[in-house]
């Protein structure tokens, strides 16, 4: 109970710190590509002179301001230089300690699915872990064999969107739903930081310490650093969904939660590419985007229609016709499939189900997870099976159209 309890304000701390420094990553990411696909050449003589190429003028806040970009380098540097990773390395770390916390540090409850595969805890964070390095590399690879060919983006582009596939079969088909769609948002989140450390970052530096040594500079630091950049910006709305769904039972509670999880990452940089290409067509540049936004939105609406749910049987007093279960039917089911978890030893959530008073006031949850979501028992940890899952909800029904002959006694 009470290390439930310290695990539980460990996950709270945890989860805030890492949505406030992923707004600041995914925020200076936005505003970064707005900036750059927003540029327009300079009109001033002296800002040409100096090297300058591209402008943006912006009012926001009560004032005005003009942030130029020199393509390959300044005149000259000045004495504080702003630098953008610590948004970056601050997300992926919280993210990878409440990653542990959550999934590692309990993997055989929250990794593992013994119908996919029966693996041992140490298995699971193996192969887990195993997930943000292979991905890594792989992609890397395709970036700097193929990056800098002719039609090297979309070369990348097409390869990356296999990676991605392959990994999201691979990851449903040998972990927990929930699991394996995190485990899918962090490979790409992994790459993400990556890329700023590995390569971003690394380049800038380089041209910094060439420009105070009075040295030529190689562009193609930049050229890469701006590649890595487009693909983090690509990259985030499909890793916030990966985040988010596991909120959501219906997206990977599903015999084909592999190809809802392609569907929604597609969607999501479909969307992305929407709002990057639209800074540019505001410019004269090219046409309107407009397809981008459309597929994005189709694919998503196809996915709410695929998953939408099953009609459900009436209830009320057409419910009533039907075999009445009471609760003396449930209270086995309960006993033996739910209070590992919810019992006098352990309360996850400060649930309790050992009592009958206990099994009514939480019915509609025990239903909700039980019934209707399957999210519950965890992975089905402890073997509940589909008649005990129909027995649960013709309880519930029962107890719609009339309360159960025996609630509200005691164990």
């Amino acid at each position: 109970m009470v290390e439930s309890y310290f695990l539980d304000w460990g996950n709270l701390l945890l989860r805030w710190v890492h949505v406030i420094t992923a707004i600041a990553w995914v925020g200076s990411s936005f505003y970064f590509v707005f900036l750059d696909s927003s540029l327009t050449p300079p009109q001033d003589p002296d800002l040409k002179k100096q090297g300058v190429s591209g402008e943006l003028w912006a009012v926001h806040g009560g004032g005005f301001y003009h942030p130029v970009k020199f393509a390959v380098r300044p005149p000259q540097l000045p004495k504080h230089l702003h630098w953008f990773f610590w948004e970056s390395y601050s997300t992926w770390l919280s993210g990878f300690a409440l990653f542990t916390l959550t999934y590692l540090w309990q993997a055989g409850t929250y990794l593992v699915d013994k119908s996919l595969v029966n693996w041992l805890p140490g298995q699971a964070v193996a192969v887990a872990l195993g997930f943000l390095v292979v991905f890594w590399l792989l992609y890397d690879t395709v970036c700097r064999v193929f990056g800098q060919r002719k039609n090297g983006d979309a070369i990348v582009g097409a390869l990356v969107l296999g990676l991605v596939c392959v990994a999201a079969y691979l990851a449903c088909h040998w972990f927990a739903g929930r699991a394996a769609f995190l485990l899918v948002g962090a490979m790409l989140a992994t790459s993400m930081s990556a890329n700023v450390f590995f390569w971003i970052i690394p380049g800038q530096k380089t041209v910094v310490a060439s420009i105070r040594a009075g040295q030529a500079v190689d562009p193609i630091h930049g050229i890469r650093g701006k590649q890595r950049s487009v693909h983090n910006t690509y990259f985030t709305l499909p890793v916030l969904f990966a985040m988010l769904s596991n909120h959501y039972s219906f997206t990977y509670n599903q015999p084909h939660n592999w190809l809802v999880l392609i569907g929604m990452m597609f969607a999501g940089a479909a969307i992305r590419q929407f709002f990057v290409m639209r800074h540019g067509y505001l410019l004269g540049r090219h046409a309107h985007p407009w397809p981008y936004a459309v597929v994005g939105v189709a694919v998503i609406l196809a996915m709410i229609w695929v998953l939408r749910p099953a009609p459900t049987p009436a209830t009320g007093a057409e419910a009533a016709q039907g075999p009445v279960v009471t609760l003396a039917q449930v209270r086995p089911i309960i006993q033996s499939r739910c209070t590992a978890c919810h019992g006098p030893t352990v309360q996850m959530k400060n649930l309790r189900f050992d009592s009958d008073a206990a099994i009514e006031s939480n019915a509609a949850n025990i239903y909700q997870q039980a019934v209707v979501s399957q999210v519950m028992p965890m992975n089905n940890a402890t073997g509940i099976t589909p008649a005990e899952r129909a027995t649960l909800g013709a309880w519930f029904k029962s107890r719609q159209a009339a309360p159960s002959p025996d609630a509200g006694g005691s164990k």
